[in-house]
């Protein structure tokens, strides 16, 4: 049995929760909190396996709340309407979410996941992150979660020189000469840089401009990194690359 707490202080949207979760299998839900102290109480009473939360709350945000409990030995979920900087936030922090007005869909297949994979998922690391991002998402101290099937990294995004499409994996070079391996496209981090200085060169190829060396017209063209790499420009990228870097000149 799924044990699941609801942590939602709109009572429409906790109340539609509850209706779709009733059409699952093998799930109770042990409580529902609408602000930071009731849901202290409730998560530490009842140890769930999985946990809703709605990103404000009167009084503070949900990560208020992880950040005062001792262990975090569940799995977790934001539940936010759409907010343009608080869903780069959470992203970034690689962490899971669902939008308002939740979709029973999406709600279930959460549920779904959440059975497979009962032990937390999440760390301190990530909630640091989403705190900081939430604070700077307005300037260049936003952090990027990246998971390995070994560590997880906290890293600041003005430190990715460059990053590479492996087929189903991305690498990220940074600039101490780190190399990191990340099980997800090259597509989903364009999306969450491309506003951060980084552009898409080419279909395997997205690089922080910031850290562009020269482009060498030869052989079609190439540009040159900081870092000494080579990256290939494809032809379709060409002349808007060359117009920003008449835009910065």
């Amino acid at each position: 049995m799924l044990k699941i707490i609801i942590v939602e202080d709109n009572k429409l949207t906790a109340e539609l929760i509850v209706n779709i979760l009733d059409s699952c299998k093998d799930v109770e839900i042990v409580g529902i909190a609408g602000d930071i102290d009731t849901a202290l109480h409730i998560i530490t009473e009842n140890s769930p396996d999985l946990v809703f939360f709605d990103i404000n709350l009167p009084g503070g945000t949900s990560f208020d709340i992880l950040q005062k409990l001792d262990e975090i030995n569940f799995k977790f979920v934001f539940i936010t309407a759409y907010d343009k900087y608080a869903l780069r936030a959470i992203k970034l922090s690689a962490l899971d979410y669902l939008l308002k007005p939740v979709n029973s869909v999406e709600l279930i297949n959460v549920v779904k996941k959440a059975k497979l994979l009962i032990k937390n998922e999440n760390s301190d690391v990530q909630i640091s992150a989403l705190k900081n991002n939430m604070q700077n998402s307005k300037n260049d101290n936003e952090k990027i979660v990246l998971k390995t099937f070994e560590c997880i990294y906290l890293i600041a995004i003005k430190d990715i020189v460059r990053c590479e499409s492996g087929g189903a994996y991305t690498f990220f070079y940074l600039k101490d000469e780190k190399r990191i391996t990340v099980s997800r496209l090259l597509k989903e981090y364009d999306e969450l840089l491309k506003d951060q200085g980084f552009y898409r060169v080419h279909q395997s190829h997205l690089v922080n401009i910031n850290y562009i060396d020269r482009f060498d017209k030869k052989q079609g063209g190439f540009l040159i990194m900081k870092d000494g790499a080579s990256v290939p420009v494809s032809y379709r990228k060409k002349d808007n690359l060359l117009k920003m870097f008449s835009n910065y000149s």
